[in-house]
């Protein structure tokens, strides 16, 4: 029997990590290994066939202020880990994206189990940006292997030193079945002809607070100027539908809120059926990009994180949605901190609705050169074969 520990946190990883551990049974059932998968991560990857040590999905904050509420829940899963660790000693580790926690993690079982195979699989951006902390570099001393989705990333740790193969990026295995717009409007019980927005406002608390009230507020006033519009709001944590319907009826908005539970199977059909996006900076942009749907990003925090970020760690890059970063140009729009506000959203929002536009053609003439530079499906199955390699070598077995 050979033991992986998968780890992760937030929405965005425990939906990454879900692809990995189906396709590392997959290739372990390939090979007649016997395989125990335990994860910290979330519901996904509990469906996938992982044993839980703890939920972790919902434990995600970007920003300094936002993040102290996660402090002594955090103490208290390191000191779960530690006791489950002590009892139930890992062959190999994969560590997938999370940046501060899993390089803390990285570095205490290296130290733990100097011998055991650490994969990280989804790695820190610093490729793209660096908060100026010096330290997510520490990844290469105790990773055995990087998996880089992005070739700049693979380019990045290779110059490096580190040792490094691209794999590509695994939504590029989510596109095998794409359905119809006309067949994803049937299903969702909508008409042919109307408008359909999709709002992606939130998968931290924290970005109900900060995104929410703004995207609201424009949605309204689309809705105003197109009464037809049809909006659909996928949940991105369970527990966020009664606070989503709270501020968009506040608002003024009709919408369709679609529980956490359902979002994952309808993603498809969703995404097949929108005209437009409006949505948070993360990865749904690539998720949206490569499923074809226009979209304006938008994102926040505080003013405190805001202000340590720019004047004392120096944050500066020039764009911040993963498209944007992997073109190197600022193909979908991005507002951000006091640039977001209702009316920004709508100036950039409408042309995007409109069939013929210029702005909508250039944005998905983009999304083909998009999906070029991001590799071929197989990504899953790439990266399970190398992890296996890593943990069972040629000859040996489990």
């Amino acid at each position: 029997m050979v033991r992986l520990l998968v780890s992760t946190g937030e929405v965005s990883g425990d939906l990454q990590g879900s692809l990995l551990i189906r396709a590392l049974r997959g290739e372990a059932s390939q090979r007649g290994l016997s395989l125990e998968l335990v994860a910290l991560g979330g519901e996904r990857m509990r469906q996938a066939g992982a044993q839980l040590i703890a939920d972790t999905a919902s434990m995600g904050a970007i920003g300094l202020w936002e993040a102290l509420p996660l402090i002594l829940p955090t103490l208290r899963l390191q000191r779960q880990l530690r006791r489950w660790l002590a009892s139930n000693p890992p062959d190999g580790v994969v560590l997938i994206d999370y940046m501060g926690a899993n390089v803390n993690l990285g570095l205490r079982l290296k130290s733990l189990y100097p011998q055991v195979p650490i994969t990280y699989y989804i790695a820190p951006q610093e490729w793209a940006f660096s908060l100026g902390d010096g330290g997510t570099t520490r990844l290469i001393g105790f990773s055995d292997r990087i998996l880089a989705i992005f070739p700049e990333e693979a380019r990045f740790y290779g110059e490096r030193g580190a040792a490094v193969t691209w794999v590509g990026h695994p939504l590029l295995d989510t596109l095998a079945e794409l359905p119809s717009r006309d067949q994803a409007r049937q299903r969702l019980g909508l008409a042919a002809d109307v408008p359909v927005l999709l709002l992606l406002p939130a998968s931290r608390r924290q970005e109900m607070h900060y995104l929410l009230p703004a995207m609201a507020a424009a949605v309204a006033e689309l809705q105003r100027r197109q009464p037809q519009l049809e909006v659909l709001v996928p949940t991105g944590l369970s527990g966020f539908e009664t606070e989503l319907s709270a501020v968009l009826t506040k608002a003024g908005v009709r919408a369709r809120i679609i529980a956490a539970g359902d979002a994952d199977r309808l993603k498809p059909d969703l995404c097949a059926a929108a005209d437009l996006a409006l949505a948070k900076s993360g990865t749904a942009n690539l998720e949206l990009a490569l499923r074809g749907v226009p979209q304006v990003v938008v994102y926040r925090v505080s003013r405190v994180t805001a202000f340590v970020a720019q004047h004392l760690l120096r944050f500066n890059v020039p764009h911040i949605s993963p498209v944007n970063l992997v073109l190197n140009e600022r193909l979908v729009p991005e507002l951000l901190q006091d640039q977001l506000s209702s009316e920004a959203i709508v100036a950039e929002a409408e042309p995007l609705l409109d069939p013929t536009s210029a702005a909508r053609q250039r944005m998905l003439e983009g999304y083909q050169r998009l999906r070029q530079a991001l590799g071929e499906p197989g990504v899953t199955s790439r990266a399970a074969a190398a992890i296996l390699d890593l943990v069972v070598p040629a000859g040996g077995n489990g």
